[in-house]
C-alpha cells in the first residue's frame, strides 16, 4: 500500500479542525460529562473502497492522544454496505470533537478510491495507466491523489512545478506548437519532460516533429484518437500518448482500446460522490452480518 506523509498534513489538519471547532463544541460540552467514555463505531452505508483510515486516525490523535483508534479493514479494502471499518474509543467529548472532520475526509477519499477502482476494473486489464489531474480540491491535493492510488490508479503531475505541459493557451501565447516546445526545451533541465496537448492531427504532427516527449490527445473522437496513436507508433514510438477529455466509466475501455499509454481523468477527483460513512456511539447501527 502507498504511504501517506502524515507529518506534512499536520498543519492542514489543525487548520481544518480549528475551522470546525472554533472556541469549542458547545453542544457536546453542555450535554456530555467530561469523564464519560464511549466507543465510536465507524461504518459504511454503501458499497465502496476505503481510503483515508490513517488520516482519520491522525485527526482523532490531534484531538486527544489518549483516544484509541482501531482500523477494522485494511486501507484499500472493498467493503459492502454495513461493514464496520474502524472503531475509536475513549472520552466521548473527544470522539465527537473529531468526528466530523475525520468522516468528511474519509468520505471524500473513499469516494475517490471507489470511482478509481470502478474505472480500473472497467479497463479489464488492458495495458494502460489511469491517472488523475490537477482538478483537485484546493488544500486537499495530497489526500485526493493518494486516494486515487489507493483505488488502483496513478498520479499525473502534482503541480505546475514538476513537468512542462503545453496546453492551448500556451500554444497561442507562444505562437504555435513548435515554438512553444523549442522555447521550453531551451529553458528546462534535461531531466524534465515536455508534454503537449493537441486537439487534431495537424497539431499532433507538429508536436511530434518538434520533439515532444508526451502528447495529450484532447477530446478526440475514438476513431481519430486511434489514427493519432497509430501515427505516433509509426513515426516516434518513444513518445508517450495520453488521452484526456470527457472520459467516463462508459467510454474508458473504448479509449484504452485505441492503444494509448495513459488515460487522464479529471472526474476521479473534481466531481466525485463521497462514500456514505457514519460514526455511531456504542452501537453497530445498520451493520449487515
Amino acid at each position: 500500500m502507498f504511504e501517506l506523509n502524515l507529518d506534512a498534513l499536520q498543519n492542514s489538519l489543525k487548520l481544518w479542525l480549528d475551522e470546525d471547532v472554533g472556541t469549542g463544541d458547545v453542544t457536546t460540552m453542555s450535554t456530555i460529562p467530561s469523564e464519560h467514555e464511549s466507543k465510536g463505531i465507524i461504518h459504511v452505508k454503501d458499497d465502496g473502497v476505503i481510503a483515508g483510515l490513517p488520516v482519520a486516525e491522525a485527526v482523532f490523535a490531534l484531538v486527544d492522544q489518549s483516544l484509541r483508534f482501531t482500523a477494522r479493514v485494511p486501507e484499500g479494502a472493498a467493503v459492502k454496505r454495513g461493514a464496520v471499518i474502524a472503531e475509536v474509543a475513549g472520552r466521548t467529548r473527544s470522539i465527537l470533537l473529531g468526528e466530523r472532520l475525520a468522516l468528511n475526509l474519509l468520505q471524500r477519499m473513499s469516494g475517490i478510491a471507489t470511482r478509481t477502482r470502478q474505472m480500473v476494473d472497467a479497463l479489464g486489464g488492458l495495458p494502460v495507466r489511469l491517472v488523475d489531474t490537477r482538478k483537485t480540491t484546493p488544500g486537499h491535493r495530497l489526500l485526493e491523489k493518494y486516494a486515487v492510488r489507493v483505488g488502483g490508479g496513478h498520479n499525473h503531475r502534482f503541480g505546475l512545478y514538476d513537468a512542462v505541459l503545453i496546453k492551448d493557451n500556451h500554444i497561442k501565447g507562444a505562437g504555435g506548437v513548435a515554438n512553444a516546445v523549442r522555447t521550453a526545451r531551451a529553458q528546462i533541465p534535461h531531466t524534465m519532460k515536455i508534454e503537449v496537448e493537441v486537439e487534431n492531427l495537424d497539431q499532433l504532427r507538429e508536436a511530434v516533429e518538434a520533439g515532444a516527449d508526451i502528447v495529450m490527445l484532447d477530446n478526440m473522437p475514438v476513431p481519430v484518437m486511434k489514427e493519432a496513436v497509430d501515427f505516433v507508433r509509426r513515426r516516434a514510438p518513444h513518445i508517450v500518448t495520453e488521452a484526456s477529455g470527457n472520459v467516463s466509466l462508459e467510454t474508458v475501455k473504448a479509449i484504452a482500446e485505441t492503444g494509448v499509454d495513459v488515460i487522464s481523468v479529471g472526474r476521479l477527483t473534481h466531481s466525485v460522490q463521497a462514500l456514505d460513512i457514519s460514526l455511531d456511539i456504542n452501537e453497530r447501527k445498520g451493520e449487515i452480518r
